[in-house]
């Protein structure tokens, strides 16, 4: 069976390569979930843009986390769930927050519990809400660009989670603490 190759910026196609850049400046690295999307450069310049247009939204550095962490969960993704934790810590979220996503228990507020089961409503239900989910949602503060951020976090998410499942991306060291 054929692997999915990990890139460096010896190997990978001409249009990865300054995208690559990007995974430098920010990482420090290239982490193997970019040099695996690195094989086409549309498909990793689309994940960086949603990355990127994600941390835009509406969301605070909690409630981006649970939208990442519930759908990582939601989908097993054993590479983005570590990596994800990372992220949480780096942007100094509540560790409380994390490990509610991880172990799937009451998450810290009332708020961000709301956030969370919204995200999975949509992401198990294929995007339909009931009317009562919506009031709840909209009854917790948050707003109707705050559903529009859920699916952006979610395309986003459908890249990397079904693109790890796929290729079996290995985590990389710098997450493995996360594990």
């Amino acid at each position: 069976m054929k692997t999915f190759t990990l890139h460096t910026m010896e190997s990978a196609p001409e249009g990865s390569k300054t995208l690559y850049e990007t995974s430098l400046k920010n990482f420090g690295m290239i982490p193997n979930l970019h040099a695996v999307l690195g094989e086409d450069p549309a498909t990793l310049e689309a994940y960086q843009r949603l990355h990127d247009l994600f941390q835009q939204t509406a969301f605070d550095a909690a409630e981006l986390t649970v939208v990442w962490q519930t759908i990582n969960v939601e989908h097993d993704c054993a590479y983005c769930v570590p990596a994800h934790s990372m992220i949480a810590d780096m942007m100094k979220v509540d560790p409380a927050v994390d490990q509610a996503l991880r172990n799937q228990t009451k998450m810290p507020t009332d708020k961000l519990q709301v956030l969370h089961e919204t995200t999975l409503s949509i992401l198990r239900n294929r995007g339909h809400l009931t009317t009562e989910e919506l009031e709840k949602f909209y009854t917790a503060g948050y707003e109707q660009k705050h559903i529009l951020g859920i699916l952006l976090g979610l395309s986003q998410k459908v890249i990397s989670n079904y693109t790890n499942h796929i290729a079996k991306t290995p985590v990389d060291d710098m997450f493995k603490a996360f594990v």
